[in-house]
Parts: C-alpha cells; structure tokens; sequence
C-alpha cells in the first residue's frame, strides 16, 4: 500500500518491475550487491501511472535493460522509464548497461524525478540521450555522475527538450554523441548547473 516500504536483500534479481502508480519505496541492501537485471526485455524499472515523490527507488544497480517496441514509449528508457506525470525519487542508484531508442538510462517524458547520489555509465541510446532524455522536465539532479555514455545521434550524456532542470555536484564525463552535445545537448531548454564538472565530451 502507499507508504509501505519493500526491503530488498542483497542478489541479482532477473525481472521488469512497474510501480503501478504505488507511492511506495523500494530499498536495496546496497546498491554495488543488489542488482535488478532487466535481461534485455524492455525497460528494467517503469514509473507510468503517476507516482509522485514518495515513490522511491533507492539502493540498487540497474542493468541490462533494453527497450525495444513497435509504440512509444516502449522502445525508450532502457534503465528506467517515466511518463505520464511520474515523478519518483531515486537515491543511490546505479544506472549501467542499458540500451534503448532515446533515453537508454533514463527516459521522462512530462515527468521529473528528482535523482541523489545516483550514477548513470556505460549506456547506449540508437538516437538521442546516451545517460538521459527528458522532455518538459523540472526537477533536480544532486551529486550525479554521468559518465561513457554514446547517443548515436545528440546528446552523449544528456538530451534536454523543454526542460528546466537544476543540475547540482553534477559530473559529465567520458560521453559520446556522433552530432551535437557530447555532453549536454538542450533543445528549447534552460537548465540550471551549479559546481558541475563537464570534461572529455565528445561531440
């Protein structure tokens, strides 16, 4: 029920999980021992019914999603996935190895999760937002790393569309983008970046 709180102990779990519009949270032992393992079937973690901040994901890896579909949003989000004003909480989280259409680590469309002490590496997106994509996007990123990430198309580390986002003790490194933005690539955006580092981004 809202509110509850679901204590994971530490493994590798082999599955796809959805929040279901649940304000719950989600707690790993840590996140370098527990692992949610999306076997390449679709996005490994789905916020789409309008989970608000109480709705948390903390303590976990991330991996080996890869969203694949023939309808939007389904081919978005390797890692994870918000739409439809779903705007969870993620806290020390690990977002590695997935792949996706746009988005491969994260993908918010109409939706702003606020992100703490979370890293996002080695994901790879066919067009746009190797680490993130996020359209009409608000929220905040504090203490991120956003490091070896390749867009085939813009935005290596990050695509920005409509979005306004604060972006605090962010680090951007390492990414690729075989056009615009290595690092960051904003698109009718205005993001806020405050003691952020930006280095060795290859656009």
């Amino acid at each position: 029920s809202d509110g509850d709180t679901v204590l994971v102990a530490a493994g590798t779990y082999v599955e796809n999980i959805n929040f279901n519009g649940k304000n719950i949270v989600v707690q790993g032992e840590d996140r370098e021992t527990t692992i949610i393992d999306g076997n390449q079937n679709g996005s490994v973690v789905t916020f789409n019914s309008g989970e608000s901040s109480t709705a948390a994901l903390t303590g976990f890896t991330i991996q080996n999603g890869f969203a694949q579909g023939s309808s939007w949003p389904n081919f978005n989000g390797g890692g994870i996935l918000c739409y439809n004003n779903s705007s969870p909480s993620l806290v020390n989280v690990t977002i590695t190895g997935n792949s996706a259409t746009e988005g491969s680590g994260i993908y918010c469309y109409q939706s702003s999760p606020s992100l703490v002490n979370v890293t996002i590496s080695g994901n790879s997106a066919e067009t746009d937002g190797g680490g993130i994509w996020c359209y009409d996007f608000s929220s905040s990123l504090v203490n991120v790393t956003i490091s070896g990430n390749t867009a085939s198309d813009e935005g290596g580390g990050i695509y920005f569309y409509g979005s306004n986002p604060s972006l605090v003790n962010v680090t951007i490194s390492g990414n690729t983008a075989a056009y615009n933005g290595g690092s960051i690539h904003c698109r009718e955006a205005s993001p806020s970046l405050v003691n952020c580092i930006l280095w060795n981004d290859s656009p």
